[in-house]
């Protein structure tokens, strides 16, 4: 089982664009906001594991 982190760094409609925060990288993941937690706004700190995205609290 494999965890990933994010930030979501902008949200256009019905999509976020998340960035990995555990490496070093810029690119970009398009994801539909229907897969994402209730209340995400930019800035917002994911955990993605289990096919799951989950608000990770600073």
């Amino acid at each position: 089982m494999e965890t990933w982190y994010y930030e979501v760094t902008s949200i256009d409609g019905d999509y976020a664009n998340l960035r990995r925060t555990d490496i070093q990288s810029d690119d970009l993941k398009l994801v539909a906001r229907a897969l994402l937690p209730e209340g995400v706004a930019e800035g917002t700190r994911l955990k993605y594991e289990l096919m799951q995205y989950q608000i990770v609290e600073a």
